[in-house]
């Protein structure tokens, strides 16, 4: 447990930006999980991979992913069109 009080503030800081964080990326794999259930049905996913890819993005704005991560898992993802 924290002494300091500006330790206590930073403790309510980071737990903000976790659950921020945690909320971003969830939805960001539940797009990609989208795409990859389609393509393995034969569907077809030019509109799924263009939601991912702006979640993707959106995660990236946000600070949730790193540039590199969000441009490896683009590069995936176009696999599927």
């Amino acid at each position: 447990m924290a002494n300091i009080k500006s330790q206590e503030k930073r403790n309510r800081q980071n737990e903000v930006r976790r659950q921020r964080n945690k909320s971003v990326t969830s939805d960001m794999k539940t797009a990609i999980n989208r795409v990859e259930a389609a393509a393995a049905a034969g569907e077809p996913t030019e509109e799924l991979i263009r939601q991912a890819q702006r979640k993707i993005d959106k995660a990236t704005s946000k600070g949730a992913i790193r540039k590199s991560t969000a441009a490896r898992k683009k590069s995936r993802l176009a696999r599927f069109a």
